[in-house]
């Protein structure tokens, strides 16, 4: 069972969907598309979408990146995506939100990075303009607050005081203090410009786990406004998708975060999705949420000398990756289903049984059977070569989801 939520925060709407209040923990992404390029950038958008993204944000940081946006969110309507469009604001967010209102009227929510905003004098000024426009538009924004572009005066004044007070504390306590003050004082600017409680989520995010930790469980004894989760510059692969998960799955649990991202840095011409995965798989394995069957598989081990169970295992996944934008749209309730993929007679029969759908395939010295269970119990045998075996493996479990889930279909 999900932790109980600690944090209790305010309700934020962004188009159709709520973050905060009670609300299930929303998943978002951002696109790596020139925004310019309206068609590839919708694209991306609905891909995304369908991967699992229920918020997506674009980068609009030139003239022609503002002007894209109205098609980039007629494009994703015409493919029947409503996902909510957020707009990611640095430097120049004042001016272009100013001088293209259809692109201010296209977005869902605006991203603000006060450190980004503008530098001394104008700082204030250029952040009010675009909380004033978000008032004037009805939308709300992200006060997103990043320790690779905190405000250097903020530091350095905080920084100064350390060391005319003696107080001994190390930098990095400083700065995370600095990240809260950030978030906190740039929310009660955005509510002086005319923004609502309501209008307003705030993140802090740094590249290091244990400081996101510290930040955000400071902010959540200090505000009710809702939390976007995310460890910044999380890197490539493994190293993204576990530094990530070690630092938001605490927060998780503790019931701190309305909203996350993974923000893995994608391999060169690699699939984006894979952080809307990522962020996806780490919600369901706090029991926070369900968005696609999960696959059970043993990791292999000396008794799994032969690569089917690997192979199968890994076609499935994508099998059902595939699959789900079609099956969330026809069989409510097909997120929850288990599959297993097992390697051998020690714990295959075993797993097999506990899922839904699950199959042993043998291991070394064992008889070449491969026993399938359905909700507990053995149904059928499938013999024959490794492509012949992944067929027939990927055929029972679409028809398991048509007849379990058939007379939960959507809408009906």
């Amino acid at each position: 069972m999900p932790t109980a939520k600690l944090h209790r925060t305010i309700g934020v709407r962004v188009g159709d969907v709520q973050i905060g209040g009670g609300a299930p923990v929303v998943v978002q992404s951002m696109t790596i598309t020139d925004t310019a390029d309206a068609e590839a950038t919708a694209t991306q958008c609905v891909e995304l979408t369908d991967a699992g993204s229920e918020l997506v944000r674009i980068t609009v940081n030139t003239p022609a990146a503002a002007e894209a946006v109205p098609e980039i969110r007629d494009r994703m309507l015409d493919k029947g995506c409503r996902t909510p469009l957020i707009g990611d604001f640095h430097y120049n967010g004042h001016l272009l939100l100013s001088r293209y209102p259809a692109c201010a009227g296209a977005l869902a929510k605006y991203r603000i990075n006060p450190g980004n905003v503008g530098t001394g004098n104008r700082r204030d000024e250029q952040f009010a303009t675009i909380c004033k426009i978000a008032r004037d538009a009805g939308k709300p924004v992200r006060i997103g607050v990043n320790g690779g572009s905190l405000n250097q005066d903020l530091v350095m004044a905080k920084m100064q005081e350390n060391t005319d007070r003696r107080l001994d504390r190390r930098s990095e306590e400083i700065i995370n203090a600095c990240m809260v003050i950030s978030a906190l004082e740039s929310t009660a600017l955005a509510l002086e410009a005319g923004l609502t409680a309501n209008q307003i989520v705030i993140s802090c995010k740094v590249s290091t786990p244990r400081d996101l930790i510290a930040i955000y469980r400071e902010l959540a004894r200090q505000t009710t406004q809702p939390l976007h989760l995310g460890l910044t510059e999380a890197g490539m692969g493994l190293k993204g998708q576990i530094w990530s998960a070690a630092a938001m799955g605490i927060l998780l649990e503790e019931g701190i975060g309305d909203t996350i991202r993974v923000s893995l840095t994608p391999r060169p011409d690699g699939d984006r999705r894979d952080e809307v995965y990522a962020a996806c798989e780490l919600l369901q394995s706090l029991g926070l949420r369900s968005f696609a069957p999960s696959i059970t598989a043993c990791p292999g081990c000396g008794r799994t000398t032969s690569s089917t169970f690997q192979e199968l295992a890994e076609q499935i996944q994508r099998h059902v990756h595939g699959m789900m934008p079609v099956w969330k749209t026809r069989y409510a309730g097909v997120e929850e289903m288990r599959v297993a993929v097992m390697g051998c007679v020690v714990n295959g029969p075993g797993e097999s049984k506990a899922a839904n759908i699950g199959i042993s395939l043998p291991g070394t010295g064992e008889e070449p059977t491969c026993p399938v269970y359905v909700d507990g119990r053995h149904t059928t045998t499938l013999r024959g070569p490794p492509d012949e075996l992944a067929e027939a493996f990927r055929q029972l479990v679409d028809d398991y989801v048509e007849q379990r889930y058939a007379k939960k279909s959507v809408g009906v």
